[in-house]
C-alpha cells in the first residue's frame, strides 16, 4: 500500500524573481525553483515536485537565494548546509545521505547565528541547541547528531529554528495541544536526550510541533 503524500503549504503576498521556494522530502531530497516560476493562474495547478513512491513532501521554505537550510531525520540527526549548494533549476538533489531505516521529519532556514534549533520528540522529549553547535556541511553529507534518540524520547517528530521571542505548541496523535514559551525550553549540546516538554496519556504520542510568536494580550 502506498502511502499518502503529504502536502506542504506557504502563504506567498507576491512573486519576486529574487525569492526561491525551497522544498525537502522524506526521502533527503531536495529542491530550489524561483518563486517566480508559480506565477501562474492555471486551475490544474502547476507540478512543483515529482514524488517516488513512499516519498513525501515533508516541508517548503520561501529563501532569497543566500539563507542557510537545516534537515532532521527522525533517527536524531541532522545537517546545516547553504542553499546555494542547491541550483535554482529543474532536477532535485540530495540534501542528506540517510542511513538504514532513517527519513527527514523537518526542514527550517537560519536566519542568523544566536537562533537556536528546538527538537521535539515523540514521547514528549525536547531541548533547544545554539545553532552554532552545528557545523556547515556541504549538501548531501551525513550530518551530525542533533539530539540523543532512546527508547525513553522516541524518535524525533520535529524541528524550528526558533529565537526566544517565540512560543511552541505541540501537538498529539490525540488532539492535545501545549503552548510553551521558548525561553522555558532548557539548552543542552547536541548530544543531549533533553527535558520533558509534555506529560503524555497512555497511548498518546507527540506527532507535530509549531513555533508561533509571542501573544501579549
Amino acid at each position: 500500500k502506498k502511502k499518502k503524500k503529504k502536502p506542504a503549504v506557504i502563504p506567498v503576498k507576491e512573486f519576486k524573481e529574487d525569492q526561491f521556494m525551497f522544498m525537502a522530502t522524506n526521502k533527503g531530497t531536495v529542491k530550489k525553483t524561483n518563486l517566480n516560476d508559480f506565477n501562474s493562474a492555471r486551475k490544474a495547478g502547476l507540478i512543483a515536485m515529482t514524488l517516488d513512491d513512499n516519498e513525501e513532501l515533508i516541508g517548503v521554505e520561501l529563501t532569497d537565494g543566500s539563507s542557510e537550510i537545516v534537515l532532521a531525520t527522525r533517527r536524531g540527526l541532522a545537517i546545516r548546509f547553504d542553499e546555494q549548494d542547491v541550483r535554482p533549476m529543474g532536477r532535485t538533489a540530495r540534501g542528506i545521505q540517510l542511513g538504514f531505516d532513517d527519513e527527514v521529519v523537518a526542514m527550517d532556514s537560519v536566519t542568523n547565528e544566536n537562533e537556536e534549533v528546538l527538537t521535539a520528540t515523540e514521547e514528549g522529549l525536547g531541548k533547544r541547541t545554539a545553532v552554532s553547535e552545528y557545523r556547515k556541511q556541504t549538501r548531501g553529507g551525513k550530518g551530525v547528531i542533533n539530539i540523543k534518540v532512546t527508547e525513553k524520547t522516541g524518535a524525533v517528530v520535529g524541528m524550528k529554528v526558533i529565537n526566544p521571542e517565540q512560543e511552541i505548541l505541540l501537538i498529539t496523535a490525540a488532539g492535545i495541544i501545549i503552548r510553551i514559551d521558548g525561553e522555558g525550553i532548557s539548552q543542552f549540546g547536541r548530544n543531549a536526550q533533553g527535558v520533558k516538554l509534555m506529560t503524555l496519556n497512555e497511548g498518546d504520542k507527540v506527532v507535530s510541533l509549531a513555533a508561533v510568536q509571542q501573544d501579549n494580550e
